[in-house]
């Protein structure tokens, strides 16, 4: 499979690159400019676009067989990643390739009756982290109002962290999961293995999931 990742350089965007490697895929990996191409495994393509350009994002896109778009964007700008996200989608919808978007928490809701997402909830979250929360829930809203790009949205859990690759989670759709010791939290790397599940089996087309141990 051709797959190409924007944000290839990211915490959850290298792992991406490097599962999709090693799983043998074709991988393209988007970076802003030269200094993100010396980051690349020499087995990865790299290609200097610009995301915030619908049509740069589509040419990007083009001849892949699926594309991945992890960004993230600096503490005081946590509501561009709806522009950007919106730009990827579009690109999507030009170029006619399939995108798995990597979002947030935010929306998922609480377990066990919660009438709360993790957003809405006044105690989950820490201060520093609502910026965020925010706008990766304007981003699942803008995915789920998109019509004319074939995209799904992925939520990680709670706590995303570097960890280590288990290779075994749990894979649900709108509930926050939570382990037997009340934790909700998945690994970078575990959550990269998810996404390149996804990418090869198209479970969740135009509809979001969650992935959590």
């Amino acid at each position: 499979m051709k797959i190409i990742v924007f944000g290839a350089t990211g915490d959850v965007g290298s792992r991406v690159v490097t599962e999709a490697v090693t799983r043998g895929h074709d991988v393209t990996a988007v970076v802003r400019n030269k200094a993100g191409l010396a980051k690349l495994p020499e087995t990865v393509k790299g290609l200097i676009a610009s995301v915030s350009d619908p049509s740069a994002v589509a040419k990007a896109m083009a001849g892949h067989d699926l594309a991945i778009s992890s960004l993230r964007t600096p503490s005081g700008h946590e509501g561009d990643v709806v522009a950007l996200t919106r730009s990827i989608l579009k690109g999507a919808s030009i170029a006619d390739v399939r995108v798995i978007i990597v979002g947030g928490a935010a929306r998922l809701r609480l377990p066990n009756g919660s009438p709360h997402t993790v957003l809405s909830d006044p105690d989950f979250l820490p201060e520093s982290i609502v910026p965020t929360a925010r706008a990766s829930l304007a981003q699942a809203e803008l995915c789920i109002s998109t019509v004319d790009a074939d995209w799904t949205y992925a939520s990680p859990s709670a706590l995303l962290r570097p960890g280590v690759r288990r290779g075994k989670f749990r894979i649900g759709a709108d509930t926050l999961l939570i382990d037997a010791n009340g934790n909700s939290e998945i690994s970078m790397e575990d959550f990269a293995v998810a996404l390149v599940d996804e990418a090869q089996s198209a479970q969740f087309i135009r509809t979001s999931f969650t992935v959590g141990y």
